[in-house]
């Protein structure tokens, strides 16, 4: 099954995540998150599968995110619903961390190469990169 990653192609966060990919030979499709971001409802449900509050798919250091935080205040961002900010990461594909993968029932946001390890590695792999963190 192919792996559909959403990603900026100025991002290096997103960079690094698809040389990992490349490199361990997963196959995905990529999806220019600007120019395509998901859709509200498919946006709900990734949130919800990715088991991770609406508030932790935000693009803090992002342009998008400093400019609300400049049009609306600090506290007024942060009391947003998660509905709200759901609505606002859907209108605007930058406010999102990324990258998003999306492969069969997991969703990763962003790139932690211990979790795209258990997602994607095989068990030698796993085996070989914790005995490697071990050292």
């Amino acid at each position: 099954m192919k792996a559909r990653v959403y990603q900026y192609a100025a991002c290096g966060t997103c960079k690094k995540a698809l040389k990992w990919l490349d490199a361990h030979g997963v196959a995905y499709e990529s999806v220019p998150i600007v120019e395509s971001p998901p859709s509200l409802a498919e946006l709900t449900a990734l949130v919800k599968k990715s088991g991770l509050a609406p508030r932790k798919w935000i693009n803090t250091s992002g342009g998008s995110y400093r400019a609300l935080v400049t049009e609306r205040g600090k506290e007024a961002v942060e009391a947003l619903s998660d509905e709200e900010l759901l609505g606002l990461l859907a209108k605007d594909g930058k406010m999102i961390k990324r990258p998003v993968v999306i492969a069969g029932d997991a969703v990763l946001v962003g790139f932690a190469e211990a979790a795209y390890e258990a997602r994607f590695a095989s068990a030698s792999e796993q085996l070989a990169y914790r005995s490697k963190r071990a050292r």
